[in-house]
């Protein structure tokens, strides 16, 4: 169902999660992929030294403008998640092998997936949050991780770190700390409550 353009939702996002995340919420809204370059955009930021929240605020930024641009007066929903360890800060693994080593990188340590949301209308950024949620990981042995990774396969790659907590890598953690919603990529309590100031949806 789509809604009038002046109250029309639009998540600037093919994710699966994130567009099961919005359905249960009652939700009406379309869905197109933003088509950015990431690195591109995280090159752009590279010479403000920015903290890994500020790049998970300006990829959802980035994605919700660009879609906005090419839906007039839509309200449009982009959002990114960071996962950084320390100073490093962790991109989608490239192939099971690359899966092998975030795993091994983030076994016995606490790391921190940051989930930023942002709201653009016709190219201009309405509304921006970041919510942050912190993860520790039991320690986990590289023949363990072979296994884990043989059963799981590839479905691991669309994740930044690896893992999905919604299925079979719940196993990898002793801690969490932090929503739902953070973890899965998209804050939904603030954001509900943003769409709610904005008359966009039922208040």
């Amino acid at each position: 169902m789509t809604m009038p353009d002046k109250l029309r939702l639009i998540l600037a996002s093919q994710s699966p999660f994130r567009k099961m995340l919005m359905e249960n919420a009652g939700l009406a809204f379309d869905a197109f992929s933003a088509d950015i370059d990431e690195r591109a955009v995280e090159s752009e930021l590279e010479r403000q030294a920015p903290s890994p929240t500020d790049v998970a605020l300006h990829l959802a930024a980035a994605k919700a403008r660009a879609v906005s641009m090419r839906h007039p007066g839509a309200l449009v929903i982009g959002s990114d998640q960071t996962l950084s360890l320390g100073e490093r800060v962790f991109h989608k693994p490239e192939g099971i092998a690359g899966a092998k080593e975030h795993l091994l990188a983030l076994s016995g340590r606490t790391h921190a997936l940051n989930s930023g949301v942002a709201i653009a209308v016709d190219g201009e950024v309405a509304w921006r949050h970041v919510s942050t949620a912190s993860l520790t990981m039991r320690p986990l042995s590289e023949a363990f991780i072979d296994r884990h990774l043989s059963r799981v396969g590839t479905r691991v790659l669309g994740s930044v770190g690896a893992y999905q907590l919604e299925g079979e890598g719940i196993q990898l953690f002793d801690r969490i700390e932090g929503d739902y919603f953070t973890i899965i990529g998209l804050p939904m309590l603030p954001l509900l409550a943003q769409l709610r100031s904005m008359r966009a949806i039922d208040a």
